[in-house]
């Protein structure tokens, strides 16, 4: 590797990851910024103020040329250094160019207090950026050869990314040359992410075997009495092994197995869990555990909210797509006949523990429900995460460890970046529902239970792809990737005749709605969001087209 050089936005990483991937790969590593300011001995606000951005952009150009010129570099350009041909030509030509991809909202987040940047120093920031964005975002794509997306709490784990992908590029140039594959689950480590919330915040805990580690669950549990809720399907495979190793922690247990379905999701059985907590005389320092999928966690979760107005919980996801999305949130709640998920409450868990053995009993098609989660997030929020999904989904369906950890790993720290966020879906969180406007009238149409919540989420990406090019928000290429996506995961991609009027019925029950006007979540381009309104006809047209 003779030279890296990171190219993005002020605010999108480069100082931070660049000093890391320097020593990663042993070579020396260089700011431009900050080269400039040792040069001038004068800060770079002070330049912009004195002499002017083009004076500044001269100064650049300078020592772009200068320093692109030496080899063994990890590169930190300015955020417009980009502007300049005969930079992007030098940049391009004389070593491998990152693109460190970042959301104006997340740069907004990372430079509100900074006066460091004279590009921001106006009134609006907001409107600022976005305008940077429109200009500088082609011109980083053009001479891009990877693209990161730098909206991830984990640093680290960015920095694997990139290396990994360097080893990919690197292989693709040499021959015989085998490229080093994600690691499988034997012989990595656990993966510890975090959702920061500030006091609210809270661990997930990412590994094999680690329902066998009976003192990493009961560390969470700060009270003398434990409530495992549970289902017939997954209480019998690992309830056991949980109850004893608490008990061996001295906690008294008791559990609560509910039966097993999305059909089951209502009022009858979360009466059935406070019976229990009230027949056990369960206290507010209690603790529940949500053992099971997505439909076991948002019954316990919305439990622990309202019991004693609230009580401490932690979730342990057993199927794929509890371990990728549900668990992770503090989204909790009941079906309604008219609404799914219309009835519950933010309520964040004191952990996530997600055991990725429980995979391996997993069926095949709880296996693709739990994909297509996956996919949304890929699809929706992180082009290069869709692509990687793209190349290893005959990975994914053959339950390849390593495959299967990186894609539960990467969901999560998409998932927990949009929740530090937008904790209470304001605005930014809305944006995780892709494909779920459709979804869920799927489900509350058929009724609940006849498909698979990920089943219809999986449908449901493919209208939205479809939906999205009817605006001219992407190109006919595009919905084809996704649909064939979809359908290699092993999901619908054809949705079922429910009926115009029953389709928008359905549609209009929904909780991301303002003014009774329905509201999707589009793809604007590939990889980047779009919370809109769709014209009455192009909806209809997407009906049409897809059942």
């Amino acid at each position: 590797m003779q030279n890296v050089f990171l190219v993005g936005l002020m605010g999108a990483g480069k100082t931070t990851i660049g000093r890391i991937l320097a020593r990663k790969l042993g070579l020396k590593f260089v700011d431009s910024d900050h080269e400039i300011e040792a040069r001038t001995g004068a800060s770079i606000p002070w330049i912009f103020e004195i002499e002017g951005e083009a004076s500044f952009r001269r100064r650049e150009a300078d020592v772009i040329r200068e320093l692109t010129a030496q080899s063994g570099l990890v590169l930190a350009t300015g955020g417009g250094a980009i502007l300049n041909a005969d930079n992007r030509a030098f940049l391009k030509a004389r070593g491998t160019v990152i693109y460190l991809r970042a959301s104006v909202h997340s740069i907004l987040q990372r430079t509100a207090h900074d006066k460091n940047r004279p590009l921001l120093q106006t009134a609006d920031p907001r409107k600022k950026l976005e305008e940077l964005m429109a200009v500088r975002d082609p011109l980083y794509m053009e001479i891009a050869d990877l693209i990161i997306d730098t909206g991830r709490p984990n640093v680290q784990s960015m920095v694997q990314t990139i290396l990994t992908q360097l080893d990919t590029l690197a292989c693709e140039a040499a021959p015989n040359c085998v490229a080093h594959a994600e690691p499988s689950m034997n012989e990595q480590s656990n993966i510890l992410l975090n959702v920061d919330l500030g006091e609210r915040s809270y661990p997930i805990s990412i590994g094999p075997d680690l329902l066998n580690d009976g003192a990493l669950l009961a560390r969470y549990v700060t009270g003398a009495k434990v409530a495992i809720v549970s289902n017939t399907t997954v209480a019998p495979l690992y309830l056991a092994r949980i109850e004893a190793g608490l008990r061996n922690a001295g906690k008294q247990v008791t559990t609560v197995i509910l039966p097993d379905g999305e059909e089951h999701k209502n009022w009858s059985s979360l009466m059935a869990i406070f019976d229990k907590l009230l027949e056990t005389k369960a206290d507010r320092k209690t603790t529940l555990i949500a053992l099971g999928g997505g439909v076991i966690g948002d019954l316990t979760g919305y439990a622990a909210a309202s019991y004693m107005r609230g009580v401490d919980f932690i979730q342990v996801p057993t199927t794929l797509l509890s371990q990728v999305d549900s668990s992770v949130g503090g989204k909790t709640g009941i079906n309604h006949p008219l609404g799914k998920n219309m009835i519950g409450a933010f309520y964040q868990p004191r952990a996530v523990i997600a055991d990725t053995s429980t995979l391996e009993t997993l069926p095949e098609r709880e296996l693709s429900a739990g994909l297509a989660e996956v996919i949304k997030y890929g699809a929706v929020i992180d082009l290069p995460f869709f692509e990687w999904i793209e190349a290893n989904i005959e990975k994914l369906m053959a339950r390849d460890k390593g495959a299967l950890a990186y894609a539960i790993a990467r969901s999560c720290e998409i998932k927990a970046d949009v929740v530090r966020q937008d904790e209470r879906e304001g605005g930014l969180r809305a944006i995780l529902n892709f494909g779920h406007t459709f979804g869920h009238a799927i489900e509350a149409g058929m009724g609940y239970g006849a498909w698979l919540h990920g089943e219809a989420v999986g449908c449901g990406v493919v209208m939205a792809a479809d939906l999205s090019q009817r605006m001219g928000l992407v190109d006919a290429a595009t919905v084809a990737r996704v649909r064939k996506l979809v359908a290699a995961a092993g999901l619908p991609v054809k949705a079922p005749d429910l009926g115009v009027a029953k389709w928008l019925e359905a549609m209009e029950v929904d909780k991301k709605n303002e003014g009774g006007a329905i509201k999707f979540i589009l793809m604007n381009p590939l990889g980047s969001p779009k919370i809109t309104n769709a014209p009455h006809e192009l909806l209809l047209a997407t009906l049409a087209a897809c059942v």
